[in-house]
């Protein structure tokens, strides 16, 4: 397949911009963005002026009007890579006010942060450009979309060494896969994704990584990456199955309690069940795992094991992970009912799945950003709220004698 060509003005402009500027960084882009605003700026500035007069420019029938135009004012906007000077048309009559750059305004950076959220919600550079010209009037190249969003690569690479808390009352963890392209080849990429729940009962995204596979490995290296980064004590981890991360998580944080998902062990075992039986089976497990006391969870796992020994392979699930189910009742079930699932970073990947089912990403950085941009849009819906139940939660761990002294040491 051919190659699609780029606009010869984008190239253009483009090349201009890489000989004048040699940029090296994303600050060398900023100061390049700003001489792409100004003429950006002017050109709308001079149709809201056609459109306000009811003519072109140097059109005959300027002469016969009584307001016409009467040259240029100087003005300095401010945009997100900084001030930009340019000159806005005026009228004889001075009539004109401009719906783009109203009198008096200079602050223009929406329109870029109008990019960065489209960004964020997962339109394509093709359909960001094509709603900034139905909006505004101009069109704005892809490349110079790319150029926009790139100014959040600063802030994710501070956002991924920023300091965490000393201690996370509850950890999720879990993988999620996506397309990068990687010059003419595709691959799946997994992203790593770390969930906390604070000792203050708010939620924070630790962080995301890449790599081409899920391994115990690397599970290893950003756990240890967090330690780094201030983290020294996690009272619950929720993972899936994945080899060797239970020990792992234990050899960074010795004191850690390490929880199975009973989704993930759901799935796992239905593997084995005709799908006439799913939901007979699962309506049994959940009276094993959901029992009110250990007492009552055992009994149920008896009568689970009798009702479903025709399905061996389902069995052997929940038997080799039993443990998983019985340390849930070390708990209380406010506790419990947190620490039971890793439903909740699944939530994240879900919100993740929505941005980047539009395709594979040219590199690892166009996935990153669009990942990042989710995360904050993310963390500005939870922002002042709380765990449900957290105050529960809270008592529960402080009248666990395992957990008391833990929890004091962070709440002073």
């Amino acid at each position: 397949m051919d190659k699609p060509k780029r606009d010869s003005k984008s190239v253009d402009l483009a090349n201009r911009i890489i000989e004048e500027y040699q940029p090296e960084s994303v600050e060398d882009m900023q100061n390049a963005l700003r001489d792409i605003f100004g003429p950006m700026f002017e050109t709308v500035l001079k149709g809201e002026m056609n459109h306000h007069l009811g003519y072109e420019s140097n059109d005959k029938d300027e002469k016969a009007t009584e307001n016409r135009r009467n040259g240029y004012g100087k003005k300095s906007i401010k945009t997100s890579s900084g001030e930009v000077g340019i000159k806005v048309p005026r009228d004889r009559d001075g009539s004109f006010n401009p719906e783009l750059i109203p009198k008096r305004k200079k602050d223009v950076s929406a329109i870029e942060n109008k990019v960065i959220s489209m960004y964020a919600r997962g339109m394509s550079q093709r359909d960001i450009s094509s709603t900034i010209e139905d909006i505004y009037g101009f069109s704005v190249s892809h490349e110079m979309v790319s150029d926009i969003t790139d100014h959040v690569l600063s802030e994710l690479e501070e956002w991924q060494s920023r300091p965490l808390s000393s201690c996370y009352a509850f950890v999720f963890v879990d993988c999620m896969y996506t397309t990068v392209r990687n010059q003419y080849e595709t691959k799946k990429y997994a992203v790593y994704t770390i969930l906390g729940y604070t000792i203050e009962g708010t939620k924070e995204i630790l962080g995301l990584w890449l790599n081409e596979t899920e391994s115990k490995h690397k599970w290893m290296q950003i756990f240890d990456e967090i330690k780094a980064r201030g983290v020294e004590d996690i009272f619950f981890i929720s993972m899936d199955g994945v080899s060797g991360l239970e020990e792992g998580a234990r050899s960074i944080f010795p004191n850690v309690t390490v929880q199975r998902c009973m989704v993930h062990l759901i799935r796992n075992s239905v593997k084995y069940v005709p799908s006439k039986d799913y939901k007979a089976f699962t309506k049994a497990l959940r009276k094993v795992y959901g029992a009110p006391s250990l007492k009552a969870c055992h009994s149920a796992f008896e009568s689970f094991q009798q009702q479903w020994a025709s399905y061996p392979g389902a069995i052997d699930v929940w038997t080799r992970n039993f443990h998983h189910v019985e340390q849930l009742y070390d708990y209380g079930s406010a506790i419990r009912k947190v620490m039971y699932t890793t439903n909740a970073v699944e939530s994240i990947h879900s919100s993740f799945r929505k941005v980047t089912k539009k395709g594979a990403f040219p590199n690892e950085n166009a996935l990153l950003k669009v990942l990042y941009l989710r995360v904050t849009e993310l963390e500005k819906k939870w922002e002042g709220g709380y765990i449900q139940s957290w105050p529960m939660v809270m008592n529960q761990l402080l009248l666990h004698e395992n957990l008391k002294d833990r929890v004091l040491k962070y709440l002073e």
